[in-house]
């Protein structure tokens, strides 16, 4: 008799059923507590005026909601722990957004943007030989080291550190590996999630209509178990990257990726690049490590440097190809140890039309060039555009709605929202509230967008990235002709080059110096670059 197979079985339809009435057996009671402190709090702010007595202070709500808070964390991040699955996606969603969700959410969370109990070795091995096999390999053949514990494991695979043997051209390389029967159990999760979700659609309480999130996150982890198709993504995004579309050129890449490699990739196996660093989830430990405070000159650079990668990179991507890396949370943009960014995980990607990129393009144009944040033309023409994206709001919302849900997503440097709506994405006067569907296609270009405005919340540093994309939508929007944009192309990168080349050189000199002395420096080129942006503008 054969020895059972270390592979688990698929999970059932009962198995899948079980696991949603679980979830949200928990998780309802959590909604409850929140609608109940609401109305006892509204009560009390009617009754207490009648009997003489004082409205609830701001700190005494502010109690009341931690209170809330701190328990719906602890159930969450129970439920979540317990049942895996695509519920990990949810919580890594919830752990990303510190500039939306209260800090006990995100903090009890934050574990699962990179790491979950790890597949034994055994299974790990069971799949590589059958994947292995099906190209006509061995395991000694293709690895000459495995490191048996995973660099990371996440709700689909687990990655782990190898080294090919010389036919494959040796060196270190990254192994992914996807968990076997994952894929009817993640699937039946977010189903479960998209049924449960529809009775939701139109209720003001809900701070999104997650019908349509959902239902767009279950489109695209179709794709997710694909790992074929995946370092098609990963070619396709690094080759548009590496060259500029117009005049074909080669031009300077702001992030790192990750590329296969050829003849080792399969539907549940992918050999790749390895890229040595941390997951940004993880860099502030290892900042601190370094002896680099938060809110030191170095910190602050860094953070520029960050956004400013993630940026460029996802600007070109969405609005010049418009097909864009579709789940950047913390745990899949890697700090590098040479301090450069790397952006990994290519499972979930997104393809939208010409006329959608081109949309965008128009309304990065108009926000980066509208006169104030109240003057009625430019309100108009932003609003206009945000409708022809496909936004839909409520019929009783105020006329500068439009362009206040435009100015929410696009530009967090923004100190007033027009129409007196609040920045905050969970107050009721948030213009987000207003919304009243959002276009399907354009889901995970907003999660994207909204990454970028956490990570510039978290850092404390204003980042418009409306101004930021303008030069790429520009460009978009008038493609310059090839004769005009080959002249001098060449010039223009050899002069990057050169300036990438020095500004490495320049950095890696400047972090050797001594602390204090290095501080002193970074402080003075912090000064001079906000000069020069407030002359700028």
């Amino acid at each position: 008799m054969p020895p059972p197979s270390p592979l688990p079985p698929p999970a059932t339809a009962t198995e899948r059923l079980l696991r949603a009435t679980k979830f949200w057996s928990a998780t309802v009671p959590v909604i409850a507590t929140y609608y109940a402190t609401y109305a006892r709090l509204a009560a009390l702010d009617r009754v207490y005026p009648l009997i003489g007595r004082d409205c609830l202070t701001d700190d005494e709500c502010r109690v009341e909601w931690e209170r809330n808070h701190e328990y719906g964390a602890d159930v969450l991040a129970t439920v979540i722990n317990d049942l895996k699955g695509f519920y990990v996606k949810t919580g890594q969603i919830i752990a990303s957004r510190q500039d939306l969700f209260p800090k006990e959410y995100t903090e009890a969370l934050k574990g699962l943007t990179d790491y979950l109990d790890p597949m034994p070795l055994e299974q790990v091995r069971a799949v590589l030989d059958l994947e292995l096999r099906s190209l006509g390999l061995t395991f000694p053949d293709v690895f000459e080291a495995f490191d048996p514990t995973p660099l990371g494991a996440a709700s689909v695979a687990q990655v782990h550190k190898a080294a090919l043997t010389p036919r494959f051209g040796g060196g270190p390389i990254a192994v992914k590996v996807q968990r076997p029967g994952i894929e009817g159990k993640l699937m039946g999760d977010v189903r479960n999630l998209v049924n449960l979700s529809r009775p939701l659609r139109g209720n003001k309480a809900m701070p999104v209509d997650y019908f349509v999130v959902f239902s767009e996150l279950e489109a695209q982890l179709a794709d997710e178990f694909d790992f074929l198709a995946e370092a098609g993504a990963m070619r396709r995004i690094r080759a548009h990257l590496s060259a500029d579309p117009y005049t074909k050129r080669p031009r300077p890449l702001a992030i790192t990726m990750p590329q296969p490699k050829e003849g080792l990739v399969t539907r549940r196996m992918l050999c790749m690049d390895f890229l040595p660093g941390v997951p940004l989830s993880r860099a502030a430990e290892e900042m601190k490590a370094r002896g680099i405070e938060p809110d030191s000159p170095e910190a602050r650079l860094f953070g520029e440097k960050l956004l400013g990668a993630l940026t460029d990179s996802f600007a070109k991507s969405i609005l010049e190809l418009g097909f864009f890396h579709a789940d950047p949370h913390p745990g899949n943009i890697f700090v590098l140890e040479n301090g450069d960014i790397g952006l990994i995980d290519f499972g979930q990607v997104k393809q939208i039309s010409e006329e959608q990129r081109r949309t965008l393009a128009k309304v990065m144009v108009a926000l980066d060039d509208r006169e104030s944040d109240s003057n009625p033309e430019d309100l108009k023409k932003i609003g206009d555009l945000a409708l022809e994206l496909g936004v839909e709001l409520r019929e009783d919302a105020k006329p500068e709605g439009p362009a206040a849900v435009a100015m929410w997503l696009f530009d967090g440097s923004v100190e007033e929202l027009p129409g007196g709506y609040d920045k905050g994405e969970l107050s009721p006067n948030s213009p987000v509230k207003e919304l009243k569907s959002f276009p399907q296609d354009l889901v995970l270009v907003g999660r994207s967008t909204v990454l970028l405005k956490g990570l510039s919340s978290r850092l404390g540093i204003p980042w418009s990235l409306s101004h930021e994309w303008s030069a790429v939508a520009r460009t978009v929007l008038n493609p310059p002709e090839a004769a005009v944009a080959a002249r001098g192309a060449g010039v223009r990168l050899a002069l990057a080059a050169a300036a990438r080349w020095l500004s490495g050189r320049v950095e890696r000199a400047v972090m050797a110096l001594p602390a204090p002395l290095r501080t002193r420096l970074l402080g003075a080129v912090l000064r001079w670059k906000k000069l020069f942006r407030r002359r700028a503008a």
